[in-house]
């Protein structure tokens, strides 16, 4: 390295930022035990204010785990995925992996977190006014047979899903309550967890293994048809009618859908 009074400014900063993300990283020419030793309460400062910032994401997974394990699983976090953003608003991303790391006996957390990170992420998502079944309706009118096969749905930005083998919606209520009873929340077949935005407040509901699958290849590109024909696979072609019906109905109505082209 450059000896310290040759670099510039920029170079300091940067130098110093080093110093406070890398407890290993070799010390600047001309920093004496006093030096290092103000970078350890500098460092570990910076380290409990993201921790802290975490906890404001992750607010129910901290209830749910424990303060302590929270706390151990934030630091292990800002640690070995130090924040590469300006903003605190990234400090937590990530985060739902690390606890799949370390609760490796306990997986409700993992979906827990991921939950808690996908409302947040939709709380800050671009806006965008999603179209109703009227609206719909007056598009779909000009479709000819073939354009329904054709057809392809945008969703809502900031709009996410994940496979879920936890009824995290029911635990997610119950950790928003004082006293709440804390059962099993294990699920008898996996679920998809769909989060979005209506109008400024973060939405999820839970949804069977099917339907996921078709939301999962609309968002994806998916074809109308191509998505049809893949419900048949999984129900049987009467079922698979029924429900596609009835899936973009629901989707229409719970104001997922931006825009539908052909």
């Amino acid at each position: 390295m450059m000896p310290s009074q040759t670099l510039t400014l920029a170079e300091r900063q940067q130098e110093f930022m080093a110093q406070v993300l890398d407890d290993e990283r070799v010390l600047p020419d001309g920093w004496t035990p006093r030096h290092a030793a103000g970078m350890d309460i500098y460092r570990n400062a910076y380290r409990a204010r993201l921790v802290d910032a975490l906890r404001d994401t992750y607010e129910r997974t901290a209830k749910w785990v424990g303060e302590d394990a929270y706390r151990q699983a934030a630091a292990h976090h800002v640690i070995t995925h130090p924040p590469k953003s300006w903003t605190l608003d990234h400090a937590a991303d990530g985060f739902p992996d690390t606890l799949r790391e370390l609760f490796t006996n306990n997986p409700e957390v993992a979906e827990l977190g991921w939950l808690e990170w996908a409302m947040h992420q939709a709380f800050v998502a671009a806006d965008a006014e999603p179209i109703d079944a009227a609206k719909f309706g007056e598009v779909a009118a000009s479709f000819a047979e073939e354009d329904w096969a054709h057809m392809r749905l945008t969703f809502l930005p900031g709009t996410v899903q994940l496979r879920i083998a936890h009824d995290i919606g029911k635990l997610w209520r119950a950790l928003g309550e004082e006293d709440a009873e804390t059962p099993d929340f294990a699920l008898e077949h996996a679920h998809h967890c769909v989060v979005w935005r209506e109008g400024f407040k973060p939405v999820f509901m839970q949804v069977e293994q099917h339907e996921g699958r078709a939301l999962e290849m609309m968002r994806g590109g998916a074809s109308y048809g191509e998505m049809c024909e893949a419900l048949v696979e999984m129900l049987g072609e009467e079922e698979a009618v029924a429900q596609a019906g009835a899936m973009l109905g629901r989707w229409l109505h719970n104001g997922l859908i931006a825009s539908v082209s052909k």
